[in-house]
């Protein structure tokens, strides 16, 4: 009778175990499928923004192409060149004033 009881309630505790169990995957998966909707429709919302886009970058004409004309990335490459030259520049100079430094401390 002992062994009848005990089984009993292992099958039971088992069943009522397997009944949470597929009731928590139940209801992950339709969250699941909810989710998968609405990336569906995201997905095909961002298609349609695309194609619209696309259209309307294929209308606009190109007047200018930065490498038609050879002075603008030419000039463009002056103008970080010195930029780096200062920044080098003001660099510099605060390297020496930290060394003129160390220098009078070890005097």
């Amino acid at each position: 009778m002992l062994w009848f009881t005990v089984w009993s309630v292992l099958v039971l505790a088992t069943l009522g175990g397997g009944f949470l169990l597929g009731r928590d995957l139940w209801r992950k998966g339709k969250a699941l499928l909810v989710e998968v909707g609405r990336a569906g429709d995201l997905a095909s919302t961002f298609a349609v923004r695309t194609d619209e886009l696309t259209a309307a970058g294929q209308q606009l004409a190109v007047t200018h192409d930065l490498f038609t004309v050879r002075a603008v990335p030419l000039a463009r490459r002056a103008e970080l060149r010195a930029a780096r030259d200062r920044r080098r520049a003001v660099r510099q100079q605060r390297h020496d004033q930290t060394i003129a430094q160390w220098r009078g401390y070890c005097r």
